[in-house]
């Protein structure tokens, strides 16, 4: 399965649904980079994705984008064929 990280933090409903879709689709771990505990990882957050919001998603190498993105990928059918590829 490809590796999933997400920027998150502790209080975001959105990053909550995103990692209940993800473990339900089985996601066993998920590395989270909390946001609200490094702030400067917000940058490079905002590098990488050029988004400020949380939760931000890369599923191996691809950034999927945050909760809604995640959401409309798996009901298109896309997340798990990505989830499995390596």
């Amino acid at each position: 399965m490809s590796p999933v990280k997400m920027f998150t933090t502790a209080v975001c409903p959105f990053c909550v649904r995103a990692k209940q879709l993800l473990k339900a689709r089985g996601v066993e771990h998920i590395e989270e980079v909390r946001i609200d505990q490094l702030p400067e990882e917000r940058d490079r957050m905002m590098a990488l994705t050029g988004r400020r919001t949380v939760p931000q998603i890369f599923i191996g190498d691809k950034h999927v984008g945050g909760c809604d993105d995640l959401v409309a990928l798996d009901s298109q059918g896309g997340l798990l064929p990505l989830l499995q590829a390596n």
